[in-house]
């Protein structure tokens, strides 16, 4: 029966063929248009070009200024304007009004209404070591290892190293060749490739045959932390040593130098440091401001008492910090005014002063003592972090010397969480014209 209906049933046709469509472009719903500001132009300046009709153009405006100054604009900032496809009023516009912000201006059915979009980013944690042949900035700057993150961003990482070891050492004058360092660090990663924050998570810089080891910590469990030795010894002083992140020393400090201005041998008491106008000076220790002001040749100077005897002077500034007032209690890194060249000076630089019982002393030369070890009861939770975090320096010390991990990358992951740069070897005039 089986090979009976076989016979007698019909072949049946092979699946149709249906053949194959031509590709159908799509328009988007939205067009998009991106407008740069020129020079001597403004956000009004703008609308008006692109034909936005005047009445409207009130209406944006006081949207913007709702969240952010338009006056403030720079040149070349980009302005997207979104158009529903076929309809000629704008719908949205967006301006860049920084790396880290974006303002979204949109027409609702009451008119336009803004607000700020926090640029998104990623987390992920850097591995990379090197050996310094030249200068500490060539060794991180010029590492090509590094050569995947942006220039300006390899200049942040060594203002970070030197905020973990400047109670230790002078970068401006202790580095030397044949020093190396290990670092693993954790950045926030915007779109475009660039850094938002960066904080260095262990670090070890071998300076003249010795190690200096870094491991954050953070005691309270609050995200202020702070860096300890191997053995949980802090690397904070009561004084940093130097009031400006990584810049060169012009003149030292010498009881019958030769002064450029006044052509006679009198006493520098303080340390020059060759900077940019407008660079920021820090308070080297927490205190009390007693002076700030012009004082002769010092020009514009703030004076700062602190405890056990000890008074710093920063001269020849360009400015005064806005909270910085005769009597106002500083913290140690805070920003206290701006280097400039008033008073006797021939160059911009910051005059740094410490005095010690009414005394002067050398700053680079000072015994300071160190902050407070780690707690007992932190100590169990010290020694677990502190040898996770040490052992991200195997992971520097292997080849390449550029890896990274990703924020849920293990160990790495484990640490995760979600200021333009002066080039130190641009040109800064080297002073000699301090009191």
């Amino acid at each position: 029966m089986a090979i009976g209906a076989m016979l007698f049933v019909p072949n049946l046709p092979g699946t149709p063929d249906a053949g194959i469509l031509a590709p159908l472009h799509a328009e988007t719903a939205e067009e998009v248009k991106i407008e740069v500001l020129g020079h001597g132009e403004t956000f009004g300046g703008v609308l008006s070009r692109v034909m936005i009709p005047h009445a409207e153009q009130q209406a944006l405006l006081l949207a913007f200024q709702e969240h952010a100054s338009p006056s403030r604009l720079r040149v070349g900032t980009e302005i997207t304007l979104r158009y529903l496809r076929g309809v000629p009023d704008v719908r949205a516009i967006e301006v860049v009004v920084s790396p880290d912000e974006l303002l979204r201006i949109e027409r609702s059915d009451f008119g336009w209404r803004s607000a700020k979009v926090e640029t998104p980013v990623w987390v992920d944690t850097v591995f990379v070591h090197g050996e310094i042949t030249r200068d500490l900035w060539s060794a991180v700057v010029l590492n090509p290892d590094l050569e995947d993150m942006p220039r300006a961003d390899r200049a942040r990482v060594i203002d970070l190293m030197d905020r973990v070891f400047q109670w230790q050492l002078d970068f401006s004058r202790q580095i030397q060749t044949g020093d190396s360092y290990r670092l693993a660090f954790e950045r926030e990663v915007r779109p475009d490739g660039t850094m938002r924050k960066g904080r260095i998570l262990a670090a070890e810089l071998v300076n003249r045959d010795r190690p200096i080891h870094a491991i954050w910590f953070d005691l309270h469990d609050d995200g202020v932390g702070g860096y300890y030795d191997l053995d949980g010894e802090s690397l904070r002083r009561a004084f940093l040593k130097a009031p400006l992140e990584f810049r060169r020393i012009s003149s030292r400090f010498n009881m019958n130098r030769f002064h450029p201005i006044l052509n006679t041998r009198r006493p520098h008491i303080g340390v020059d440091y060759a900077a940019a106008t407008g660079t920021p000076v820090m308070a080297t220790a927490d205190g009390t401001v007693t002076v700030r002001g012009v004082q002769g040749g010092y020009g514009n100077l703030v004076e700062i008492r602190h405890s056990s005897g000890y008074v710093t002077k920063y001269a020849h500034l360009n400015g005064f910090a806005s909270d910085v007032r005769a009597g106002s209690r500083v913290r140690q890194g805070q920003i206290i005014g701006y280097v400039g060249m008033t008073g006797l000076a021939t160059g911009p630089h910051l005059h740094y002063e410490l005095h010690k019982d009414g005394r002067p002393v050398d700053p680079l030369s000072v015994d300071i003592p160190s902050g407070e070890p780690i707690p007992a009861e932190y100590l169990e939770r010290w020694n677990g972090e502190a040898d996770v975090r040490f052992a991200l320096l195997n992971r520097a010390a292997r080849g390449p010397g550029f890896q990274m991990a990703r924020a849920d990358d293990g160990a790495a992951g484990a640490d995760a969480r979600a200021r333009s740069v002066v080039d130190p070897l641009g040109d800064a005039p080297s002073d000699e014209g301090s009191p």
